[in-house]
């Protein structure tokens, strides 16, 4: 079975390739444009081979930080987004030179986890995206860190690329990282950490092993493991591997036994419950009873309001609350059918009882199953 899931990953024809700061800017001495000119032909081979590759690429930061002759990566949000705003355009050249020399072009895509959350926004980038990899372009996507803010940020590259993943249905992610892949202890502090080859991202164990990052990425391990979940949900493979082994690419193309290879082990979701699952913040949260925990997780089924125990948060109908047990563990995420002032007045009653308590009747649900997606 090893040697199968590896051999089955040449035979996949959407890729979303991640690459760290650490890999472009060798560790912060501004871009290496030898390291980029290297992954843009391992990028190409992909293409001639038959894969549809798309690029996920951090580093606009880092080259900021040292156009502007800072010392370290800076802290408030004003400075980040000036240091990516001046190192985006060093970036995005570095990127469409090294492409042109293989004569193919390149594209910037710059997102924001509100044009993922946004359903409008969510299709568009979907139809941009699928046009320029139809157009033999190789997008290159990275967060628009310029106008992010801490409420709608990504937080790093492994989660943006995750989403990439779902949002274009792709059949791998790759995340090349200064790491041989995900070891079950942190290889910097136990000599004896043993490099891990194969796991579910269901395996409760992950998050346990996983450790931090580095100073001028924002994507440690956990970061890395909290990606292959989320691109799992629309049923893609995800392979942890080290950018400085020679031809990696290539390598886990041809079947190799390159880093840590996560694969789902569920069916995947609908493309709708793939947006579902991308949005990273919520407007609110509602505490289930053990009898709806068991109905979502065991019958798929809608969250009526009987088996709801109480409500946080200030939202309106139609925004994105959580679904929490009552060890306040995450279950299930959904869009909510009523305001937060409506639901504070129904829990614990049944659907029949909406009509007298509220004075109208919109849905019997709070969450129907159509607008839910397990955690």
């Amino acid at each position: 079975m090893t040697q199968s899931r590896r051999q089955q990953l040449g035979h996949y024809k959407r890729w979303v390739v991640k690459i760290g700061s650490a890999l472009l800017t060798n560790d912060g001495e501004g871009l290496d444009h030898q390291a980029i000119a290297a992954w843009a032909a391992q990028l190409v081979t992909l293409r001639k081979q038959g894969v549809e590759v798309i690029l996920v690429s951090s580093g606009a930061v880092a080259e900021g930080v040292t156009r502007l002759g800072w010392s370290a990566r800076p802290e408030t949000l004003h400075e980040l987004q000036a240091a990516a705003a001046v190192g985006q355009v060093g970036l995005v050249h570095t990127y469409e030179k090294a492409f042109q020399q293989h004569g193919l072009h390149s594209a910037q895509i710059l997102l924001t986890h509100d044009d993922l959350s946004n359903r409008t926004r969510y299709l568009n980038s979907r139809g941009t995206l699928n046009t320029l990899v139809a157009s033999n372009i190789i997008p290159v996507v990275n967060e628009n860190d310029t106008v992010s803010t801490d409420e709608i940020c990504f937080g790093d590259n492994d989660t943006l690329a995750a989403l990439v993943v779902n949002l274009l249905e792709a059949d791998l992610l790759v995340i090349l990282t200064d790491q041989q892949g995900m070891y079950d202890c942190d290889p910097r502090h136990n000599e004896n950490a043993q490099l891990l080859d194969q796991l579910s991202v269901s395996d409760p164990s992950l998050v346990k092993m996983a450790g931090g990052g580095g100073a001028l990425g924002r994507g440690g391990m956990v970061t890395k493991v909290r990606a292959a979940k989320l691109a799992a949900r629309s049923g893609a493979v995800t392979v942890i591997a080290s950018g400085r082994q020679n031809s990696v690419l290539q390598s886990i193309f041809e079947g190799e036994a390159q880093g840590t290879l996560l694969y789902p082990d569920s069916e995947p979701v609908s493309a709708r419950k793939q947006w579902l699952a991308g949005h990273l913040q919520s407007c609110g949260s509602l505490l289930l009873d053990e009898g709806a925990v068991n109905i979502l997780k065991q019958k798929g089924g809608s969250l009526l309001p009987i088996g709801v125990k109480a409500v946080t948060g200030d939202f309106r109908r139609g925004e994105l609350v959580v679904c929490l047990d009552a060890k306040g563990r995450e279950v299930a995420r959904g869009l909510i059918n009523y305001a937060a002032d409506e639901v504070a007045k129904i829990i614990g009653h049944p659907s029949n009882d909406i009509v007298g308590l509220l004075g109208y009747l919109d849905d019997e649900e709070l969450i129907h199953r159509d607008n839910l997606v397990m955690s």
